[in-house]
C-alpha cells in the first residue's frame, strides 16, 4: 500500500485528489495539510510514501521553500509537485529544489496515478512537456536568460509586478514587508538590467513567464 500525504491550501483541491487516490487499491491518504507548517509537523509523526505537495503553499505562497526544508529534513522522501501552471520555470525550479515530479491540476486522473505510482518506485515524473523545459534550462551556459539569475523569492516577486499586483499585495501575498518587497525589486531590475516595472512586464510576457492578459 502507498502512503500518500496531500499538502495543498485549498479544501477543495485535497478532496478531490483523495477521491482519486482512494478509488485505486493500492494507495491510501494517510495524511493532509493546509499550510508548510501543519506539513512539516504531519511529516515528523506520520510516516508516508510519496507526498503531494502544492506549489502555492502559505505562508509564503511558495511551496518551492517548503519543498527545500522537506528535501533538507526527509532527502529520500518523493515530493510531486503539484501547479496549476505548466510545465515551464516554476517546474524545472521544482525539479532542481529537488521533487521527483511535477504535475498540473488539471490533468487526467490516471496521469496522477501513474505520477504517484512511479514516485513510490524510486523513479521519476517527467512530461514531454518539462522534459523539453529541463533540457533547455540545461542550455543556458552562454545564453542563460536574465532571470535564471534570481532567487525564487525575486522571481515570485517579478511574476507578481508583471502580473499587476500592487506592492502591498505582494507584500500580503509573500507574507513579507512592503519595504522588502522594494528590496527584491530592486535586485531584480539590477540584475535583469531593466529600469522599471514596464520594462519587466514587457520581458516576462515575451519569455513566457506569466500569461497574456
Amino acid at each position: 500500500m502507498i502512503r500518500i500525504v496531500l499538502a495543498d491550501d485549498h479544501a477543495v483541491v485535497r478532496r478531490g485528489i483523495r477521491q482519486i487516490l482512494s478509488d485505486t487499491d493500492d494507495m491510501k491518504v494517510v495524511g493532509e495539510a493546509a499550510n508548510a507548517g501543519d506539513l512539516l509537523h504531519l511529516l515528523r509523526r506520520q510516516e508516508c510514501d510519496v507526498l503531494v505537495l502544492d506549489i502555492s503553499m502559505p505562508p509564503g505562497k511558495n511551496g518551492i521553500e517548503a519543498l527545500k526544508h522537506i528535501k533538507k529534513e526527509w532527502p529520500r522522501l518523493p515530493v510531486l509537485m503539484l501547479s496549476m501552471y505548466p510545465e515551464d520555470q516554476a517546474a524545472v525550479r521544482a525539479i532542481r529544489a529537488g521533487a521527483s515530479g511535477y504535475i498540473t491540476k488539471n490533468s487526467a486522473v490516471e496521469k496522477v496515478v501513474d505520477a504517484v505510482r512511479r514516485l513510490a518506485g524510486g523513479k521519476k515524473y517527467i512530461t514531454e512537456e518539462l522534459a523539453e523545459a529541463l533540457a533547455e534550462a540545461l542550455d543556458l551556459d552562454a545564453d542563460q536568460p536574465p532571470h535564471e539569475l534570481l532567487s525564487d523569492r525575486e522571481f515570485q516577486t517579478l511574476q507578481l509586478i508583471a502580473s499587476g499586483k500592487t506592492l502591498i499585495e505582494i507584500a500580503e501575498t509573500l507574507c513579507i514587508s512592503p519595504k522588502t518587497v522594494s528590496v527584491y525589486r530592486a535586485r531584480l531590475l539590477e540584475k535583469m538590467g531593466l529600469k522599471n516595472n514596464a520594462e519587466l512586464t514587457h520581458y516576462a510576457l515575451k519569455s513566457g513567464l506569466i500569461d497574456r492578459i
